[in-house]
């Protein structure tokens, strides 16, 4: 595949080297000062996006306008995620996104759903979740702390919603973000009760996970029409 990096940051970086690895071509890389005239549409596959929230709306639209099959990593967007499904049916495109690529991540979200399902029938146990990153990440909660909060409730009718800090209600559950260091993303699912605590932990030791589950998205992205989430990839997987 002929691929188009959009963002050039360390993920952009990382992504370029895993796609050489895997013997595809660099198509061209689209950074914070370049412009989308420079791009040969002609030559592109498929982009892979990991920019800001701020610019990933734009970008999206313009991949869709220029028919290029998108996988979109970049998160903090999500209030416009149902005008971005619109944009897709219409341009009839292919677009894939995902909070987090990593496969690890994947197997974490389902031990997260299977477990909400059991505790449902505990309600001495209180639900909360913790995500750690780097200091450089510009949202918060992180997109997989958001998805694991959403795709809990699912499962959990003792709660209603989630909420960022400390200040919830008897309904929330509670999810708090820590920025240090270099941390490249740490999420924890805990259940506590006066007797004890239950935890599920995933943590990222790189960002290549991340970089390779981004290009497998792209490889799994090429002939199909459509809205796409790690989901559909894990599933074509497991089949």
């Amino acid at each position: 595949m002929n691929i188009l990096i959009i963002g050039y940051g360390k993920m952009g970086k990382m992504i370029e080297k895993i796609a050489l690895e895997r013997n595809h071509t660099i198509a061209g890389i689209l950074d914070i000062n370049d412009s989308w005239d420079s791009i040969c549409k002609e030559n592109i596959d498929v982009a892979i996006d990991f920019t800001t929230p701020n610019s990933v709306v734009n970008n999206i639209k313009t991949c869709l306008d220029k028919n290029i099959p998108l996988v979109v990593g970049t998160t903090g967007w999500y209030d416009n995620i149902e005008k971005v499904k619109t944009m897709v049916k219409e341009k009839d495109g292919a677009f894939l996104f995902s909070p987090n690529f990593s496969v690890g991540v994947s197997i974490f979200r389902y031990l997260n759903k299977y477990l909400a399902k059991i505790m449902n029938s505990y309600p001495n146990y209180t639900p909360s979740i913790t995500e750690i990153h780097h200091i450089h990440k510009l949202d918060a909660p992180s997109g997989t702390a958001v998805t694991l909060a959403n795709e809990l409730l699912e499962e959990y009718s003792l709660k209603q919603s989630w909420k960022l800090g400390e200040d919830v209600s008897n309904s929330d559950i509670q999810v708090t973000s820590i920025r240090q260091g270099e941390e490249f993303g740490t999420h924890i699912v805990t259940y506590s009760s006066e007797e004890d605590i239950l935890e599920i932990k995933h943590k990222a030791l790189s960002r290549k996970g991340l970089a390779l589950g981004a290009v497998v998205a792209a490889e799994f992205l090429q002939g199909k029409k459509g809205f796409f989430t790690m989901n559909d990839l894990m599933e074509s997987i497991i089949r």
